[in-house]
């Protein structure tokens, strides 16, 4: 006959060790693998939100060209009269407005090529985050199946 602390010690060394051990082991990985997954929601919430400011910046900037185009024709349309009327000053004006009004159209083109690029480096950023998200998700779940594998 086994005497009851020879008879606990079988039983805490057969099955309630390793099940301790499984616990303790989940409960050091899961909070470690949830903070991951909320830092990775959180980057791809900033990376949207990136997203949508660079999207209204093009969309700005694609006012501002069709502004400077409308300017250019009423400029060219202005040289054009002035030529007819024989005014040269009035011409040379028109002229230096035209050069004005075609550097604007060429920063606001280059802003416009430099959100674009903006804009699709954050979608990328994006995208590895979810990826991110994603494989922390599986190490977790992993995890978990393992532990009650183990147990």
């Amino acid at each position: 006959m086994t005497s009851r602390f020879n008879a606990a010690r079988e039983l805490w060394s057969k099955g309630l060790f390793p099940l301790a051990v499984a616990c303790a082991a989940f409960l050091l990985v899961a909070p470690v693998a949830a903070e991951e997954i909320r830092d990775d929601r959180r980057e791809i919430r900033q990376d949207t939100r990136e997203i949508r400011q660079d999207r209204r910046e093009i969309r700005d900037d694609r006012r501002e060209v069709r502004d400077d185009l409308g300017e250019i024709a009423e400029d060219r349309e202005q040289l054009r009269e002035d030529r007819r009327a024989g005014d040269k000053e009035a011409v040379r004006q028109d002229l230096d407005e035209l050069r004005e009004d075609r550097e604007e159209l060429r920063k606001d083109r280059a802003e416009r090529r430099e959100d674009r690029r903006e804009l699709r480096q954050d979608q990328a950023e994006r995208r590895q985050d979810v990826r991110e998200m994603r494989r922390d998700r599986r190490e977790l779940r992993r995890d978990i199946r393992q532990d009650r594998h183990d147990r």
